[in-house]
């Protein structure tokens, strides 16, 4: 009996080809996390999609003091270096499309000491995406030169800074 699988996108330098994610893998835990509950396998956009699956979260995680706030997200980045890793082995490609726990992080890096409303977190998720899509230096670069968990994880946390810095001189200016 074969398993059936689900389709994806992934990018490799540049041109898009179709992999395959083994439904198996979202029985596990890590690979349902590192997927972003499922929110990954959009086949369009999934890095969208899995930045907006982080919003709930965010706003849960909003509700805590900030030192709390700022070790959860913490927390997730080292977590999440562990995940991205798991899950990119697993499928035997380097930062999967469908990978999108570091789109989580790098969502909540962006929405750190920023007012709960529906426009501050509107503004933070463009934000987050443009940069994150864009890869300004030196986030194309480290996309591109750093490998592992660490590498998935580290080129959405340096868009989660450029976002978090644009949208607090937002804040100054509308003070």
């Amino acid at each position: 009996m074969t398993e059936s699988v689900l389709p994806t996108w992934t990018t490799r330098k540049g041109t898009s080809i179709l992999t395959r994610i083994p439904p198996r893998l979202l029985r596990n835990p890590l690979h349902f996390l590192s997927l972003g509950f499922g929110s990954g396998l959009s086949p369009v956009a999934p890095g969208t999609f899995g930045t907006l699956a982080a919003i709930p979260l965010y706003l849960l995680l909003a509700q805590l003091a900030l030192p709390y706030y700022l070790a959860i997200v913490a927390l997730g980045f080292g977590v999440g270096v562990y995940l991205c890793h798991y899950t990119s082995a697993a499928l035997g490609v380097h930062d999967h499309s469908g990978i999108v726990w570091d789109e989580f992080v790098g969502f909540w890096i962006t929405m750190i000491a920023v007012p709960v409303t529906w426009q501050w977190i509107l503004l933070g998720f463009v934000l987050f995406r443009v940069f994150d899509i864009v890869k300004p230096w030196p986030v194309k670069i480290a996309d591109a030169k750093m490998g592992g968990g660490f590498g998935i994880m580290f080129d959405d946390l340096l868009a989660g800074l450029y976002a978090l810095a644009c949208i607090h001189i937002a804040l100054q200016l509308l003070a």
